[in-house]
């Protein structure tokens, strides 16, 4: 009898229940449940609705039951910095804001007045994003001190999750260090920057490392879900889930996961800390077996989904992409500029960029995916020159994981731009990766190098030549 784990992957757009099992020595993914999310305005500020995601994972976790598809343990990994406190009887204190709320302008200031910019870096080695944990802790001290007077925990969105699943606090690894609060040395909080900045330490819970069982089903949950299960912690950053996933045996590994955002960077095994890595713009964030995504944070495929549903919400990516293939618009627009990350249009901003630039203003779907396409693949270029420079190592080959791996033509320009070959798949990483703790936890799978390989037996790759 097959024995199942399954994955709850919740990005920005949307989740996913998928569940997996080993047959024939191959992986088996089925999906069970997918639904909507998007960050919600609340009195003027962007917040996640927890309370219907939550509503979500049991929902698919009933459908498994229903199935008679009982997974052996289940997981759940989200997108990074975010998180909800909650009081001594785990009851939720205000919202959960969300990544884009613009609460945080200003609030690096706060924290440079404690410690500099280059301290920082040098202690924790993550990439400056306005909107990091301790930026947004920073912003919780001006805006609303009295709750984080009242918290008893800070649990990043899966954490909190995993809590309302289990009754277990538990702070997982590879979403702490997004938050730019932990030591890389000793890959726990940095008890004296958050003393520094202050932050309540009774809020930070331990740091627990991917691949741990921190509990199983409350027995109400039980009771209503139809079945128990063990918890277990995946690398619940998705980005950490799906580098995992990246089906390669070479040492000196190159990938993009690609997404809402593009993550593109390597694996190292302590993280660079170094001023040259700083002035690139590096971030050192924690992985599973305590090595480091050493990566760059780039807009990504945010821009395309923006720009296609104020213009073009009928149109499928693929058709969008045929469109731009098409086109011989000559523009670029910097991918990385924060004026993308929150535009009141998308459309009108990368206009507008190009406009100030002098060249070829784009008009229509066609034109404006070509510009992003194109400039996004540029970007892939210039990241793995720097990645080179700062590291000392070539790469041969780059590894396009995730939803974007689905994009023919923007990884046909990446093997262009970069001069290399690309490798596209699988698309479902972060959810196999996910899936892959779980096995690797209950001792299906010896370790993550053969669970490498087992996802390459496993899934179509597809190979673009330069």
């Amino acid at each position: 009898m097959s024995k199942y784990y399954l994955a709850v992957d919740i990005g920005a757009s949307s989740g996913r229940h998928i569940l997996a099992h080993l047959e024939d020595g191959k992986m088996q993914l089925e999906e069970i449940h997918r639904f909507p999310n998007g960050m919600v305005r609340r009195q003027g500020h962007l917040a996640w609705d927890l309370i219907q995601l939550f509503e979500e994972i049991k929902r698919g976790m009933i459908k498994c039951k229903e199935m008679g598809k009982i997974p052996e343990s289940v997981g759940i990994d989200s997108w990074g910095v975010d998180y909800a406190l909650i009081d001594r009887e785990g009851r939720r204190l205000g919202e959960a804001y969300g990544y884009r709320d613009q609460r945080t302008d200003g609030a690096d200031e706060l924290v440079y007045k404690k410690i500099s910019e280059d301290q920082l870096y040098a202690r924790t080695g993550i990439q400056k994003q306005i909107f990091n944990t301790i930026y947004q802790l920073a912003a919780d001290q001006t805006m609303r001190p009295q709750i984080l007077e009242q918290a008893d925990a800070m649990l990043m969105i899966p954490d909190y999750f995993h809590f309302l699943l289990s009754g277990v606090k538990a702070q997982e690894y590879t979403n702490a260090t997004t938050g730019q609060l932990v030591d890389p040395k000793n890959r726990n909080w940095d008890w004296d920057l958050i003393d520094r900045l202050g932050y309540p330490r009774r809020i930070f819970q331990p740091v627990t490392k991917p691949g741990t069982c921190i509990g199983e089903l409350l027995p109400e949950l039980q009771e209503e879900i139809g079945f128990n299960c063990k918890i277990v912690l995946p690398a619940s950053h998705d980005t950490a889930s799906a580098v995992m996933a990246v089906p390669s045996q070479d040492g000196n590994l190159l990938y993009i996961s690609s997404g809402t955002w593009s993550l593109m960077g390597t694996e190292l095994e302590e993280a660079n800390c170094s001023p040259e890595s700083r002035a690139a713009n590096f971030t050192n964030e924690g992985g599973y077996n305590d090595r480091f995504r050493y990566l760059k944070n780039i807009m990504g495929l945010w821009m395309i989904q923006s720009v296609r549903k104020e213009i073009a919400p009928d149109m499928s990516f693929a058709e969008i992409c045929r469109l731009a293939e098409k086109e011989k618009i000559k523009s670029l627009v910097d991918a990385n500029d924060p004026r993308f990350l929150a535009p009141a249009s998308m459309a009108r901003e990368v206009q507008t960029a190009c406009e100030e630039k002098g060249q070829e203003v784009p008009q229509g779907i066609g034109q404006l995916a070509s510009v992003i396409y194109n400039s996004l693949a540029v970007c892939y270029g210039r990241t793995i020159q720097e990645l080179e420079a700062v590291n000392g190592v070539s790469y041969e080959r780059i590894h396009v994981v995730g939803g974007g791996a689905n994009a023919d033509y923007l990884n046909q320009l990446t093997a262009r731009a970069t001069g290399r070959e690309v490798l596209a798949g699988p698309t479902e990483a972060t959810a196999i990766g996910n899936i892959l703790a779980q096995m690797i936890a209950a001792g299906q799978v010896e370790d993550l190098q053969a669970g490498r390989k087992l996802i390459r037996d496993s899934f179509e790759i597809r190979s673009y030549q330069p």
